[in-house]
């Protein structure tokens, strides 16, 4: 072969290889990114007093892999947080590529005697702000604690399904249930979950989460 017909067959070959190279650098063998979930809330988000991977987030997303479902989920929890630190920080604590929120506040504010209709304003303003950004939120709801009075948990304790209504949301009523009042599910506190209680908010919210998953995904169709 002459020296000009191996420098012509030099060439194409260099073209054709960088002409395919696009294609290859985007082929993730079919596997697509995990889905990127955030636990944003309070202590019962963040794992009060617990190791990390003891956290609500940390086990949800033990569960959730063993299930095969490809996904991480981080946790924006900030413990003694109230709607109106959520509102404040919603904005950079729930990065660009999220993929979908848990929401979780408002125990705080029941604490504290907050006013109902101001802890409504909050939630309402973060969950606007997420559906500003198009990201689609799982909402946790909380009951008022029996010593606020029957009055003031009349007032607080619907504000999470109007709220799920209003938006058109999924959501899950009592993150606590299954473990208020339960013996062993405490921590000495008698307020926080201990890891075992955490597992039983795991256990009883997982088939809804596996449903927000479900939506997230046709959503990237």
């Amino acid at each position: 072969m002459s020296f000009k017909a191996s420098l012509l067959h030099f060439i194409v070959m260099f073209t054709l290889c960088f002409a395919e190279f696009p294609a290859a650098a985007q082929d993730t063998g079919g596997r697509s990114e995990p889905i990127q979930l955030v636990g944003f809330g309070d202590s019962l988000m963040a794992g009060y007093q617990l190791a990390p991977s003891e956290s609500y987030t940390a086990q949800l997303e033990a569960a959730l892999k063993a299930k095969g479902h490809d996904v991480a989920v981080t946790n924006a929890g900030v413990s003694g947080d109230t709607t109106s630190g959520g509102l404040s920080r919603i904005d950079w604590s729930v990065p660009d590529g999220t993929d979908g929120v848990i929401l979780e506040l408002g125990a705080n504010d029941a604490l504290r005697g907050i006013s109902p209709e101001q802890s409504e304003k909050n939630l309402d303003a973060i969950l606007a702000r997420l559906k500003e950004r198009n990201i689609p939120v799982f909402l946790v709801g909380i009951l008022a604690p029996p010593n606020m009075g029957g009055d003031y948990g009349e007032r607080f304790n619907p504000i999470y399904k109007r709220l799920a209504d209003k938006y058109e949301i999924p959501l899950y009523p009592f993150f606590l249930d299954g473990v208020t009042t339960v013996e062993g599910m405490q921590l000495d506190d008698g307020m926080h979950p201990n890891a075992k209680g955490v597992s039983v908010m795991v256990e009883k919210t997982i088939q809804p989460v596996e449903s927000f998953l479900g939506e997230i995904k046709a959503k990237r169709k």
